[in-house]
């Protein structure tokens, strides 16, 4: 909680409608606007906000949670070791990520102290974070206009669906025609794959994912 939420707990922070750039601005200005978004408190402790990256042409978008230690400092999606796991799993589906629109529900990391101060540890947004990001997500979705979207984690599949949206309750299945995209596959995060302290329960759940990754394919193909 910030000084500012202390003293004024009835105050909100301007909407990022506020700081969106204009419709004509294009991916570019979507990107440079964004570093001036003060919709929450996250700004303050990250290092740059960080959109998505891809072709503004791409059929199929990914969505995750949020950039990471590594995601902050380059201003990429997706660069560190989920990253890195994520490439693995395209590859293994037979998806080219050159071709794919990678993005994050929000947009500023988030994130807590470990090892004495030495190392930045992911901190889950909350659900008012992801509320107050959720523009700039919407705002990547109208210019790649993608016609498959895959949601890696919960807060990614809550940001489009709400809060009850729950990943078992539609893992495995091809949501069709919602208001973001004609099919939406949701799958976990493969950060989840990497927390798993259990090697075989770990390469249970990676086969899973590469599973759900050749689904999400297989339905861009067919549409």
């Amino acid at each position: 909680m910030t000084t500012r939420e202390k003293q004024n707990p009835e105050e909100s922070w301007p909407p990022a409608q506020a700081f969106l750039p204009g419709a004509r601005a294009g991916l570019p200005g979507l990107w440079k606007a964004a570093q001036d978004c003060r919709a929450c408190d996250l700004f303050e402790r990250a290092t740059q906000a960080v959109l998505g990256e891809g072709p503004v042409a791409a059929k199929m978008m990914l969505i995750g949670e949020q950039p990471g230690d590594q995601e902050d400092l380059q201003g990429k999606p997706f660069v560190g070791p989920a990253g890195r796991m994520l490439d693995k799993a395209l590859v293994e589906a037979k998806i080219d990520r050159a071709g794919v629109y990678v993005t994050n529900a929000v947009k500023h990391f988030k994130w807590t102290t470990g090892d004495r101060g030495k190392r930045r540890l992911h901190s889950k947004p909350s659900a008012r974070e992801v509320k107050a990001c959720f523009p700039w997500l919407q705002r990547e979705i109208g210019l790649i206009e993608p016609r498959v979207i895959v949601t890696l984690g919960g807060t990614a599949g809550q940001a489009l669906f709400g809060g009850k949206f729950r990943i078992n309750a539609v893992r495995g299945q091809v949501i069709r025609d919602s208001q973001w995209a004609p099919s939406v596959v949701a799958t976990i995060h493969p950060s989840a794959i990497l927390r798993d302290p259990d090697p075989l329960n770990r390469k249970r759940r990676y086969e899973a994912f590469v599973h759900d990754l050749a689904m999400a394919g297989r339905a861009l193909n067919a549409g």
